[in-house]
């Protein structure tokens, strides 16, 4: 059977790729996907251990790699991406807080929930309260002054959909942020929970059901069966714990310069690279890459 490994570095040298083939089997072969940055690795055989003996090999370098089944059915056809410190750098709740000089207080509180510390909903709940009064100003001041895509989000969204994926921002955060996200960024749908207003300010409240790690779940599922897909044909990228269960669920799952507990459960882990490495990883040509 047909195998790829995949490395992922900025730069990717040629001596990276030579220490990886020397540990694969006779007559693997190397095609570049980016000159200087990707590379495919090639090979027949088993898959069992490859990983791990490549990561031994190339110790003390920062490259990603991954290894799966070669074929056409590595470019899958629905993404469902997380948003805060995936899709965007940082979590928009901490810069909301900031605002106000909490920042460090509600952060301790997301790094704790991301961490799987605590449950995802009773954070969420207890830093929105927090927020109480926070004009609807506020927040757009926040999403134009400390709202950031992430590299690569642009390009991984667009390249996708030009190839005929259907992409979505799923995020445990704010619809405030997801809308103009999703649209900065050229999602097909976003999900998100809804703050409370009341005279343009933040009455501490969150529309109820909250989405977090389950709802996330359901929305990968949905857009599977809506798009009549196999689950092997899906793409799920997150950070932290509140992503765990769609990460794992994905044909592809993808843990994004993560916390431990997700890096650890996730089939692909991004430590270095930025969000084309998910092209890279489906097999794309920078080339082929859209914004």
């Amino acid at each position: 059977m047909s195998q790829v490994l995949t490395l992922i570095a900025k730069p990717l040298t040629d001596g990276h790729v030579r220490l990886a083939l020397a540990t694969l089997p006779a007559g693997a072969e190397a095609d570049w996907l980016a000159p200087g940055q990707a590379c495919d690795l090639r090979f027949t055989g088993s898959m069992q251990g490859v990983e791990e003996t490549v990561r031994q090999a190339l110790a003390g370098a920062e490259v990603d790699l991954f290894c799966q089944a070669d074929g056409p059915s590595r470019r899958r056809q629905l993404l469902v991406a997380d948003m805060d410190s995936t899709i965007i750098s940082g979590e928009c709740i901490d810069e909301m807080a900031a605002v106000i000089g909490r920042k460090a207080e509600v952060a301790a509180i997301t790094e704790r929930a991301m961490s799987g510390e605590i449950s995802f909903g009773q954070a969420l709940r207890e830093r929105a309260r927090m927020l109480t009064g926070l004009a609807e100003a506020d927040l757009q001041a926040v999403y134009d002054q400390r709202i950031h895509l992430n590299p690569g989000a642009r390009e991984l969204v667009g390249t996708m959909r030009a190839h005929g994926a259907l992409t979505a921002l799923v995020s445990g955060g704010f619809t405030f942020f997801t809308e103009r996200v999703a649209a900065a960024a050229g999602f097909d749908h976003q999900q998100a929970n809804q703050l409370h207003f009341v005279n343009g300010r933040l009455d501490g409240g969150v529309a109820q059901p909250i989405l977090g790690p389950e709802e996330k779940l359901s929305a990968l599922h949905a857009f599977t069966e809506q798009l009549n897909l196999k689950p092997t044909q899906t793409l799920a990228v997150g950070d932290g714990a509140n992503d765990l269960a769609m990460v794992k669920a994905a044909g592809l799952g993808v843990a994004y310069h993560a916390k431990p507990v997700l890096a650890r459960a996730a089939k692909a882990r991004i430590e270095y690279g930025d969000l084309t490495a998910l092209l890279y990883l489906q097999g794309y040509r920078a080339s082929q890459f859209q914004s």
